[in-house]
């Protein structure tokens, strides 16, 4: 039976609410429970003067060293005893470790850096003129206690014309001149260290200032956990939701559907992954400065309103939240968590030491290179990936796999061993190559293209786009590596007017830092000259279609800047192409099947149709397939698809899905016979019409995103005319 002791500086457990639930959770759960105090322990004896909970009183009961301590009480009270719980930390494991007041957990995340972006700037007030020169860049400041708790001692100022201020107080709001501001600051400097922010704030619909509150816990398997997530709404006319001061609050799902309609969902799920990370990233840094782990902690955040997380601060024994059935689910994780603590205390220990001297060993140079953008990140990563290795031990995200969930996993696979590392972060919304950023931050970042891809989560705008994929600019480090593409004429959206660090560019019909000329196709690839290190060198890739040159050109770019030769760089060009891009089957009677049905979007058909007219032997036969998320732009992209089809002379058409006979019917208004184009919805059809027509020496693109299973056809064009 695990014996889980609970250490308080009070004497009696009566005065500690929460030990009664500790107590009964305990029993529930199997394990022996005590409360005891320092001065309680007699190392001679080894044994502790503690109380136990039975019958519902507690009474004395001499207990045995425990298998594991429950911190429970204030440190600063424990402090006088600190010889006698340092002694006891040497022997047996605690739960709950301090990581400092609100300043200390600030400082340790702004120098790790990766949670930087969110911290609120914050600096300790020494004086009221440093106030004051605070006050004159942002307007409005939030002045409070550096170890306050519950939201008492907060101050909101604000500049209320030339010379006064206004200054709120709980509910309360009061008018001062500056003598009189300056005597408030320094009445509250005498008693104590206040810190001063600028005030960001969330609003609801209705007006009334919320924040929200992030639970997370170790549990019984010592992974971290969301306890919970829930708003704290201010009542109205106080700008202070903690529940202590008057605020209330309400379910997580209901408050995001009224407060945010369809993102609510998108923001829960970052709201989730931010919590966990924060805790994650958190514990790394107590076992590194400390070789101690955390348990749990308490995040209040904000939501600007561009939906920017930001973090008001971060407690590490938060008060239970305020509904009993979740203050039970925070003892039974507590509980849970010791018990897991006293079973698995060796095994712990060596995870600590292995994982402060891989810390400490870490490559700090170790180049991490994310690639986002409408089209080519997965040939962009394969093309850098197979260069890198070459010379290098790499770690490469698997093809496709560019999710947030991906990028957690791959956080969890990259180790001390790997000399670089190299990913594909995907998007659909804003705010998800933010999470990408905040799990793993790249040093190295490369945005492909802005296209249409998803533009119809965006209104319709490609400005929206470049705004999102902008994120990448925003989260990596700011003093890294940025490669963008020239020739792509809405990368001038991309949000580049603050990053610090170094621009490269590719291109192929513009000037750029690297541009490919000389361009042919190839049996099946492409060569291309470029000018590296003072000399000219031809590569060769094998994947057809000029837009791939670019995303060879990125690759290259990178390879370059990290000090690999020409000759390393040409035969790591020479990769393993990502399967369903631009794959040839050749088939009986001279017949040749492009696959091109890993994703659609118009840039994307222009291109593969390009490859098409560009390889075909004889008929060029191109089966094009419905292109999602275009939003109201759907019906002038296919529109120019089906104007481009025609000036590029394709001799058949045929299109597949809902709506795609828009192009065929823009095709033809552009003057293609109309005997020429087909369209279906049923799969079936489309494949009795293609046993009856191909022909001899015929070149067919099927070209489709994966969710409209193009591939199907792709097979059963290889089947029918297998040689």
């Amino acid at each position: 039976m695990t014996i889980i002791g609970m250490l308080h500086h009070r004497l009696d457990p009566r005065t500690v609410i929460k030990s009664y639930a500790y107590a009964a959770v305990a029993k529930a759960e199997g394990a022996q429970f005590f409360y005891f105090t320092p001065k309680s322990v007699n190392f001679n004896t080894r044994s502790i003067n503690g109380k136990v909970y039975e019958d519902g009183e507690w009474h004395d009961r001499k207990m045995p060293f425990p298998d594991v301590i429950y911190n429970a009480g204030s440190p600063e009270k424990l402090a006088v005893s600190k010889r006698i719980i340092n002694r006891l930390k040497k022997e047996i494991p605690f739960t709950t470790h301090s990581i400092g007041n609100k300043w200390n957990v600030m400082e340790r995340l702004r120098e790790a850096k990766k949670f930087d972006k969110y911290l609120i700037p914050t600096k300790i007030v020494k004086s009221a003129d440093l106030f004051h020169k605070f006050m004159t860049t942002y307007k409005k400041v939030v002045f409070k206690p550096i170890d306050g708790r519950k939201g008492k001692g907060i101050y909101f100022i604000s500049q209320a014309g030339s010379t006064n201020f206004e200054v709120r107080k709980d509910s309360e709001k009061s008018l001062y001149s500056k003598p009189q501001l300056d005597k408030l600051l320094a009445e509250q400097l005498s008693t104590g260290t206040f810190i001063m922010q600028p005030y960001i704030q969330s609003v609801t619909k209705s007006g009334q200032v919320y924040d929200f509150r992030l639970h997370v816990q170790k549990n019984g398997e010592g992974k971290w956990i969301i306890t919970t997530i829930y708003p704290r709404i201010a009542p109205n006319g106080s700008i202070i939701p903690n529940i202590n001061n008057g605020g209330f609050t309400n379910y997580l799902d209901p408050f995001l559907e009224q407060e945010f309609e369809e993102d609510g969902y998108n923001i829960r799920r970052m709201l989730e992954h931010f919590s966990l990370s924060l805790a994650h990233h958190l514990d790394d840094i107590q076992i590194v400065q400390f070789g101690e782990v955390i348990d749990e902690i308490g995040i209040d955040i904000g939501l600007d309103e561009n939906q920017k997380i930001w973090m008001y601060e971060v407690n590490w024994r938060p008060g239970c939240p305020p509904a009993f059935y979740l203050e039970l689910d925070v003892v039974i994780h507590s509980i849970k968590y010791a018990m897991y603590l006293a079973k698995n205390k060796k095994q712990l220990q060596s995870e600590i030491t292995q994982q402060k001297n891989k810390h400490l060993t870490k490559k700090q140079d170790l180049p991490i290179v994310a690639i986002t953008g409408s089209a080519g990140k997965t040939t962009s990563k394969a093309f850098l990936a197979s260069i890198l290795s070459v010379k290098w031990n790499i770690f490469e995200s698997k093809d496709y796999w560019n999710t947030t969930e991906h990028t957690k996993k791959h956080a969890e696979e990259i180790n001390a061993s790997h000399e670089a590392v190299v990913l594909e972060y995907g998007m659909a919304y804003p705010g998800i190559i933010t999470n990408h950023c905040s799990i793993i931050q790249p040093n190295i970042s490369i945005i492909t293209n802005i296209g249409l891809a998803h533009v119809g989560n965006f209104d319709g705008d490609i400005r929206g786009v470049a705004k999102a994929k902008s994120e990448l600019i925003h989260g990596m480090t700011q003093d890294g590596l940025l490669i963008l593409n020239k020739d792509d004429d809405n990368s001038k959206f991309l949000e580049t007017q603050k990053f610090k660090g170094k621009v490269l560019t590719v291109g192929i019909h513009g000037t750029a830092d690297y541009n490919a000329y000389d361009i042919q196709y190839k049996d099946i690839g492409m060569t291309f000259k470029i000018k590296l290190q003072g000399q000219e060198t031809e590569m060769y890739i094998p994947i057809l279609g000029e837009h791939h040159v670019y995303n060879a050109l990125n690759a290259i770019a990178v390879a370059d800047h990290l000090g690999f030769s020409p000759l390393d760089i040409k035969a790591g060009l020479n990769f393993k192409k990502p399967p369903r891009r631009l794959t040839i089957y050749n088939c009986r009677d001279e017949i040749t099947v492009i696959d091109d049905t890993v994703h659609s979007h118009p840039q994307g058909v222009r291109a593969a149709i390009d490859v098409l007219k560009n390889i075909a032997k004889q008929r060029k036969v191109a089966i094009i397939g419905q292109m999602r998320e275009l939003g109201d732009l759907r019906e002038e992209e296919y529109r120019k698809v089906g104007e481009y089809i025609q000036e590029q002379e394709i001799d058949l058409l045929i299109t597949y899905g809902f709506r795609t006979e828009e192009m065929g019917n823009a095709a033809i208004a552009k003057g293609m016979n109309p005997s020429k184009v087909y369209h279906f919805i049923n799969k079936e059809e489309l494949h009795v019409l293609l046993d009856k027509i191909i022909k001899p020496n015929d070149t067919i693109l099927v070209k489709g995103a994966s969710k409209t299973n193009m591939f199907e056809t792709v097979k059963f064009l290889d089947q029918t005319f297998k040689e």
